[in-house]
């Protein structure tokens, strides 16, 4: 009884820090932008939160994020999401944290399907958030905010403008990013299993 109580707390507690620590990259992160979308590297807690404590975890920390994103849209302070809040505030809200919250749970989702070769399990959770989250953005992009991706086209083939012009170099370096960094995160994953299997 005493073991569960301290890994509900210990749970609780760093999730609470992997949330807090997604408010303050993607707020600072926000800036760095290459076009018109800004590249996150928030996705890094979202990945450790959803490989340590599950999918449940990921899609929380995710849905941080994408709460995070769109009050930025509806503050004005991410100028290209403010464009798509005026022009469809409940599609925006749908793709923004639906994004968001989706490649959080599917990180979480592809580890535990993987996790009996955790070095593997961590690096292809790490490569499948970025893929996810701007998939699902593709989806919103292409289909119901098309008007203005047709405007940012000028008239060139919007699925060519999109993925090479519009989003290309963003996922590149998400991806990159994700990618690098994925080794990173087995490390810390065993470090953390390794302390709670010692308390528990």
């Amino acid at each position: 009884m005493k073991n569960e109580k301290h890994t509900s707390v210990v749970r609780l507690t760093s999730l609470a820090l992997l949330a807090a620590l997604v408010v303050v990259l993607q707020t600072v992160a926000s800036g760095i932008r290459i076009g018109p979308v800004p590249i996150s590297l928030t996705l890094v807690p979202i990945v450790v939160g959803a490989i340590l404590f599950g999918p449940g975890a990921g899609a929380f920390l995710g849905g941080v994020f994408g709460v995070v994103c769109l009050i930025a849209g509806i503050a004005g302070t991410d100028q290209f999401t403010n464009l798509l809040w005026v022009a469809n505030p409940f599609w925006l809200t749908i793709v923004c944290v639906g994004k968001a919250v989706l490649c959080g749970w599917a990180a979480g989702l592809v580890y535990r399907a993987l996790e009996k070769r955790q070095t593997l399990g961590c690096i292809v959770a790490a490569i499948c958030a970025p893929i996810v989250n701007t998939g699902v953005f593709a989806i919103g992009m292409l289909t119901v905010f098309k008007p203005i991706l047709q405007d940012y086209a000028g008239g060139t083939n919007i699925v060519y403008y999109f993925f090479v012009f519009f989003i290309g170099v963003n996922f590149l370096v998400e991806f990159g990013v994700n990618t690098v960094l994925s080794a990173a995160i087995a490390r810390i994953v065993k470090a953390v299993e390794k302390s709670l299997g010692k308390k528990n």
